[in-house]
């Protein structure tokens, strides 16, 4: 018998895990030809959502849990989970059953047909707010754009992995890890299907504007350098410019003589070229603080304990 595991990143979802690991049970009934393992990553939740998930684990004989040491963000817990999953496939999937487990068959179908990964793609956004679904897909775009992975708009973790494919992200180095940009870089046959996006069960989404912003960063900086390679055009650009300019001061001078040059325009000029400067340090500090980071070697994430029935 094949066994399958689902992945569940969670922090602060006391709330939630009680109905997820109840709908899960029921689902594990309903196909009874996979032996099934529930992986819940307790990413250093500050309300009872460890507390909670150790007592149930009386309850569901499946059920394994990993308690991180503290927070460290939904990547490294999902890093985690994948590390301690045992199945034949591997599913991430979210708390709150906006991911719904009916699709988990849709999946299980595609991959006895052979398929070493199965994406989940949203129908819809209709969740998210108008300036999330502007920038989700200006960040598809250009993300796809600047780098040569490409990663399919509109799917996020919710996937089914194979063995292999999990072996092969288990093995990589990164400290820094874009999940999705690595689970488009290892590749493997994959297909699609469509899903809908169930209501949140309880609570809301973890994610604010702020960290989003800083998730795109992340996604840029890790799978493209074009951002390094533009400043080296735009450098070129103001330097042709400025050599232009100053060939016209000369012949004007030479043919209409001198006059006083304007302190507005001086200022102008100033503030310009700083800015530019600045913003290319900054985009050079983006990538050399991630060299820096990476080369302390530090784990993505701190093991505290594991709990497994």
């Amino acid at each position: 018998m094949k066994t399958v595991t689902l992945v569940v990143p969670c922090y602060n979802e006391e709330e939630s895990i009680g109905i997820f690991l109840e709908s899960a049970q029921n689902f594990f009934m309903e196909n009874p030809d996979y032996s099934f393992q529930v992986v819940l990553v307790n990413d250093g939740s500050a309300d009872r959502t460890l507390d909670i998930a150790a007592a149930l684990m009386k309850t569901y004989a499946f059920l394994k849990v990993v308690d991180l040491s503290r927070n460290f963000g939904k990547e490294a817990a999902l890093s985690a989970g994948l590390l301690h999953s045992d199945g034949d496939a591997v599913i991430p999937i979210d708390a709150d059953l906006q991911h719904p487990l009916s699709t988990v068959k849709k999946m299980l179908q595609l991959w006895e047909e052979g398929y070493e990964v199965v994406l989940a793609k949203r129908t819809h956004r209709d969740a998210d707010r108008q300036i999330q679904k502007i920038t989700a897909k200006f960040f598809y775009q250009v993300h796809n754009i600047i780098s040569d992975i490409e990663i399919p708009s509109d799917v996020g973790d919710f996937r089914l992995m194979d063995r292999r494919v999990v072996d092969v992200l288990n093995q990589l180095p990164e400290n820094r890890r874009f999940m999705k940009g690595l689970f488009a870089w290892a590749g493997f046959r994959s297909t699609t299907i469509l899903y809908d996006v169930n209501e949140r069960a309880h609570g809301s989404s973890k994610f604010n504007t702020w960290r989003l912003w800083n998730f795109a960063i992340e996604g840029f900086t890790s799978f493209s350098i074009a951002p390094l390679k533009v400043w080296l055009y735009i450098g070129g650009l103001i330097s042709s410019l400025s050599i232009l300019y100053a060939v016209y001061l000369v012949f004007r001078s030479l043919f209409w003589g001198v006059d006083v040059s304007g302190y507005p325009s001086i200022m102008v000029s100033i503030l310009f070229l700083g800015g530019v400067q600045l913003l290319s340090i900054g985009m050079l500090g983006e990538y050399i603080g991630r060299i820096y980071i990476e080369a302390k070697r530090r784990p993505a994430y701190v093991i505290r304990d594991v709990l497994d029935s």
